[in-house]
């Protein structure tokens, strides 16, 4: 694709078309305007000159016709003509003997000698007595054009200097412009820092908040990405270290079979572990990044935590807990959200309540829906927390000391950012009915 046409050659351009056709625009009205004055004055003065020739007395006793001498050069563009009784008495000598119009009062433009006139016709006082009295049309012309090149031509004169003048002034126009490309040219590939251009006119100023807002949405999944791989560096470490332990015990167990299978399961345990935490790792990442969020629709938070619980039901067997999931009569509770967030939500908040209680502990999920909102409640029997403990929860990789369950601290951070993400409140405290912890999200309902 070939480079676009010159802002400034645009303008330069679109500006002195434009000037050009507003400077014959008004040529063409000052030369319509003058003609018509020029018109008026000048038949004003063929009427005057005819009634000064029905006033003059007629010679009647003598038959010739009487020719008026052509006292200047200029007398052949004006012609009259008396008759008296349809006999032709007096005549300039250029008008001919027969009547110049086939008018008999008023004004008229007609063709003679091979010119055009302008004609004004009347008759006398006692009505035998027929005036004409014409003017060449060119005349006419003459005096308009003379007016028009007294006025236009300094004009016309005057356009390239008005071109030069708006050269000048879009160059100085577009020195903000230049500015910005000069300012950006100049920056560091890896500055993120907003622009700023002094004195930036308010047609730019969308345009400068339009990038400025792009080097934040840039800046934050820079952001994003450092902290995933410090995150990843920082928590991959630990079980990392643990399966090549856990490897070379299972390589120095010789004969000992049982040692050997022990040191795999924890192997295989500890892989389970870290791609888990890389799972959550990379939730988070994309979450706070805050440009791949799928676009809301309305879910079902019912069956999602129908769903979400039927999952976890076989590992809480396992120990031996009790997952129960209480919901208010039978219609859907709508959500407006994306159904990965929610059930990552879900799973998170349901994973801690069973993870951090213990063998025969009860979680119970309930789900309520009303008009206002829509509320979701996860209690358990577990130990329960300190209020300042539940402050941090959210923090990353925040754990509460004395557990020994395996994790990473980020699934708290995981359902924080969901909830905000989601529009969603999450309050934590203790558990009224089974006395260990009780977390309540609500989100807005959606009114019909």
């Amino acid at each position: 694709m070939g480079a676009g046409r010159s802002l400034q050659l645009r303008l330069l351009v679109l500006l002195s078309v434009s000037l050009t056709l507003v400077w014959l625009a008004v040529a063409a009205w000052t030369w319509v305007d003058a003609r018509h004055e020029v018109d008026e004055l000048m038949d004003s003065h063929l009427a005057q000159a005819a009634s000064i020739l029905v006033v003059q007395p007629l010679d009647l006793e003598d038959d010739t016709v009487a020719d008026a001498p052509a006292l200047h050069k200029y007398s052949a563009r004006v012609a009259f003509q008396v008759f008296h009784e349809g006999t032709l008495v007096m005549r300039s000598a250029n008008a001919g003997i027969e009547p110049l119009s086939d008018e008999r009062r008023g004004f008229a433009t007609v063709r003679h000698g091979g010119e055009n006139w302008r004609v004004f016709a009347t008759r006398g006082a006692e009505g035998d007595v027929q005036v004409y009295v014409g003017e060449q049309v060119d005349s006419r012309n003459d005096i308009v054009w003379a007016m028009l090149r007294g006025m236009l031509l300094p004009m016309a004169l005057a356009l390239p200097v008005l071109a030069a003048l708006l050269w000048w002034a879009v160059h100085r126009a577009l020195l903000p412009l230049r500015t910005l490309g000069h300012t950006l040219g100049q920056r560091a590939p890896d500055a993120l820092s907003p622009v700023v251009v002094p004195d930036v006119p308010s047609e730019m100023q969308p345009l400068v908040a339009e990038l400025n807002g792009l080097l934040a949405r840039i800046e934050r999944m820079v952001q994003s990405e450092r902290r995933f791989t410090a995150d990843a560096a920082h928590e991959l470490r630990t079980p990392i270290a643990a399966i090549r332990a856990q490897a070379q015990v299972a390589l120095g167990a010789g004969a000992d079979a049982a040692q050997r299978d022990l040191a795999l399961q924890t192997t295989l345990a500890g892989c389970d572990r870290a791609a888990h935490l890389v799972d959550q790792l990379l939730a988070l990442a994309r979450l706070e990044a805050g440009t791949t969020v799928p676009a809301a629709e309305v879910c079902d938070l019912r069956a999602l935590a129908q769903q979400v619980a039927a999952d976890l039901a076989p590992a809480a067997l396992t120990h031996g807990q009790d997952l129960a999931l209480e919901a208010d009569g039978d219609a859907a509770c709508a959500v407006s959200a994306q159904v990965t967030w929610l059930t990552m939500l879900l799973r998170n908040l349901l994973d801690n309540a069973l993870r951090y209680s213990p063998d025969g502990a009860r979680v119970l999920v309930r789900v309520a829906c009303t008009p206002e909102r829509v509320v979701l409640e996860v209690h358990d029997s577990g130990p329960g927390m300190a209020s300042a403990d539940m402050q941090r929860l959210g923090e990353r990789f925040f754990r509460v000391l004395g557990h020994t369950q395996p994790g990473s601290g980020l699934g708290w951070s995981i359902v924080r950012r969901i909830a905000d993400v989601t529009g969603a409140q999450v309050t934590v405290q203790s558990s009224a009915l089974l006395g260990g912890l009780q977390v309540q999200v609500a989100w807005p309902g959606l009114r019909k």
